[in-house]
């Protein structure tokens, strides 16, 4: 596996049009994005239509697709990644439902490190989603320390570094957030701040 600052270095050329760079730099993170998908996936009902390397191989696509991105290094990489794993899973749910006409939740357990909340079982991703989008509109910065450590499975160091906050901030808003969306989600209110 390669060293942080050997993504970190690839990342840069990559951003500064070092076409060989993207090249190397695929093998890396595709393994890496391979394994969150799998991670996600795992917990999902039997028979998800969604496999793990369609998920990575989607989410790859969409990051190389990007055009002027500033990705500083492999946190920035995975955190920007998080957001795209997030919206192909919640499309990919809303999917699923719209064609059973309301029936069939799909349903994602959470890493038992990363639970939402105490003894939070399966969840409802497009409930997370809805729960989500509500905090943002409270607080920004609570949603993406939920995304990025949910969706991208970083830690609160990586996710600080992302954010440009300190560590003590991360595990502080972690614990407010992880609480006020367990409780959204108890109440069926995820769409009401």
């Amino acid at each position: 596996m390669c060293s942080k600052a050997e993504i970190t270095g690839l990342l840069a050329a990559w951003r500064g049009g070092d076409s060989s760079a993207l090249e190397r730099l695929t093998p890396i993170v595709y393994d890496e994005l391979r394994v969150i998908a799998r991670r996600y996936l795992r917990s999902e009902r039997q028979g998800h239509t969604l496999q793990g390397t369609a998920l990575a191989n989607e989410a790859f696509l969409e990051l190389a697709g990007l055009e002027q991105v500033d990705l500083r290094n492999r946190s920035h990489f995975f955190g920007l990644a998080s957001q795209i794993i997030r919206n192909i899973l919640v499309s990919h749910a809303r999917k699923h439902r719209a064609a059973k006409r309301g029936g069939g939740e799909v349903r994602l357990g959470l890493d038992q490190a990363l639970e939402v909340a105490h003894g939070a079982g399966d969840m409802d991703l497009v409930m997370l989603d809805d729960a989500l989008a509500a905090l943002a509109r409270l607080d920004p910065q609570q949603a993406r320390i939920i995304e990025l450590r949910f969706f991208a499975g970083l830690s609160i160091e990586e996710t600080a570094e992302v954010l440009g906050i300190s560590p003590a901030t991360v595990k502080r808003d972690w614990t407010m957030a992880r609480n006020w969306i367990f409780r959204q989600m108890q109440r069926g209110e995820a769409g009401k701040p």
